[in-house]
């Protein structure tokens, strides 16, 4: 079929049924709400559906496990329009093939399902110029490889994204507010047209219905500006004093990704790729969506404004925290192994009673890390997050999404929620740079007088230089684990005792355990 004729496929109109790959993700998630106050059926293909459960669209939507490279049949069935919303973070050519590869196996899908058309969001970048970075190429390739069957493509080619919990917004944020002066790049005098995220769903849900298949559209803002009139246009809006920035030759892409993963949560292999895209002009030169799909665009200054407003309230609907950082083998390691499967396993567990129910003993586990720390050590903690960050790791700067919240998939400084059972279960999985692979679990489970809480740090070594990580390691872990699980079962004691006081205001906590304010449910688009 021409792109002629792919163009006169009929929209999309609501009531259709859409699939979102990526409603895991940072625009996905957002998405998926856009739509659903449209009017669109709904349905989500997500490799860990535990990720999605505190979503707030969770209920009005169909969930289905699976990997865009893998069988869709299931996920297609009925399907009128899909939305492909993931790529790699990486700029290596294996995994730029590997995005060609499921992007292919995406469009034979939609092709066999017989769906009427693709949205593609990929990255704005001038191929033409032969200059384009490893890492917007292979997104552009992916674009390409879509376009080659018969089911009709938007793709929507995205500059610099400005919304609360952007990759994008959180690396300007903290540069700026951690940094009075700095040292920096030649890239922060390239041009770019950053575009506030709520434009960029706009601009997608319209492409179900536009006149705009077999279309490739670059979305930027309404304004040209350079990183660094970026930067000064945010401080202004923060109100702070303006920042020195010095441009310097000599600091390369990989330089200025480990730099940024020193005062700013973004980890280096998610910088870089950001850092690469700014070498060159990142600006609109082709087809606009914005003429093909018109809306009064937020400014500049205006999307930093509500940006920020709903990063300082704690409302930010999703994150790009919530993106996993490089790929894992499925036949790698995994914490629930039995012992007769092979490989060496370092363990450390440690178990106490405690006066406290297994709910009350979760909700303290359930507020570590972040700003509240890890009880014992905390200055090693940190102390090894500027080592991990050195090295190109994530750092301990992530934090926490939400203060005392967890779900599956969130970000715990350089730990990651893999499994959560509530009032029962917690595991962490390490995200940092180690020599193997690592997890720290707790579960807690009823007795007649309380609860019993185990404690247990797993470690899978990689070779010799794993083994001997553990061992030079386990001076500390006899410190940092017996403090951490001794303020755990503490704070769960005076936690019980509180609650259980008499006479006590039932709906009064203790200050240090007071819950966050709830995030906005509907409308979070900045």
């Amino acid at each position: 079929m021409t792109k002629a004729n792919k163009a006169e496929s009929p929209g999309v109109l609501p009531g259709a049924l859409v699939l979102v790959t990526g409603a895991s993700g940072y625009v996905g998630g957002r998405l998926v709400t856009v739509l659903l106050e449209r009017g669109y059926r709904v349905r989500c293909l997500v490799r860990t559906p535990a990720k999605v459960l505190s979503a707030p669209w969770r209920t009005s939507v169909e969930i289905v496990q699976g990997d865009v490279g893998g069988d869709l049949s299931e996920a297609m069935t009925g399907v009128d329009a899909a939305f492909y919303l993931v790529h790699s973070i990486g700029s290596s050519a294996e995994w730029a093939e590997h995005d060609r590869a499921v992007a292919e196996n995406f469009r034979r899908a939609a092709e066999s399902a017989a769906l009427q058309r693709i949205v593609y969001l990929g990255g704005l970048g001038d191929h033409s110029s032969g200059n384009l970075s490893e890492h917007l190429a292979s997104r552009q390739e992916v674009g390409a490889e879509l376009a080659k069957g018969s089911v009709p493509v938007v793709e929507l080619r995205a500059a610099v994204v400005i919304g609360s919990g952007s990759a994008s917004f959180e690396m300007l944020r903290y540069l700026v507010e951690v940094l009075p002066a700095m040292v920096t790049p030649r890239w922060v005098d390239t041009k770019c047209q950053p575009v506030a995220v709520r434009d960029v769903l706009h601009f997608l849900v319209e492409s179900l219905t536009a006149e705009v298949t077999g279309q490739v559209l670059d979305v930027g803002g309404p304004e040209v500006l350079t990183y660094r009139q970026m930067m000064a246009q945010y401080a202004e809006v923060a109100g702070l004093r303006r920042r020195l920035v010095v441009p310097v030759p000599f600091l390369t892409p990989g330089l200025s990704s480990r730099w940024i993963g020193l005062v700013t949560p973004i980890p280096p292999m998610l910088a870089r790729p950001l850092i690469q895209s700014l070498v060159n002009d990142v600006i609109v030169t082709g087809a606009a969506a914005a003429d093909a799909m018109p809306i009064e665009q937020l400014g500049y200054r205006e999307a930093v404004k509500l940006a920020l407003g709903r990063s300082i309230s704690g409302d930010v609907p999703t994150s790009w925290a919530h993106a996993e950082l490089g790929g894992r083998p499925p036949a790698e390691p995994q914490p629930t192994d039995p012992a007769w499967s092979g490989g060496t396993v370092n363990l450390d567990r440690r178990e106490r009673h405690v006066a406290a129910s297994p709910a009350e003993l979760f909700q303290v586990v359930s507020s570590i890390g972040g700003r509240h720390g890890w009880y014992t050590g905390d200055w090693l903690w940190s102390l090894r997050g500027i080592f991990d960050s050195l090295i190109g790791g994530v750092g301990m700067r992530r934090g926490r999404i939400h203060s005392r919240r967890l779900s599956v998939g969130d970000p715990l400084d350089f730990w990651r929620v893999e499994a959560l059972v509530p009032g029962s279960l917690l595991r962490l999985r390490a995200e940092m740079r180690l020599p193997g692979d690592a997890w720290l679990q707790w579960q807690m489970e009823a007795d007649d007088t309380g609860a019993t809480i185990t404690q247990t740090a797993r470690f899978h070594p990689r070779g010799l230089l794993g083994r001997l990580y553990w061992v030079a390691v386990a001076p500390f872990h006899r410190w940092i684990f017996p403090g951490l699980l001794a303020g755990i079962c503490a704070d769960g004691e005076r936690l019980h005792s509180f609650v259980h006081t008499p006479d006590r205001d039932m709906f009064e906590r203790p200050t240090d355990l007071q819950p966050s304010a709830p995030a906005r449910e509907q409308g979070s688009y900045a």
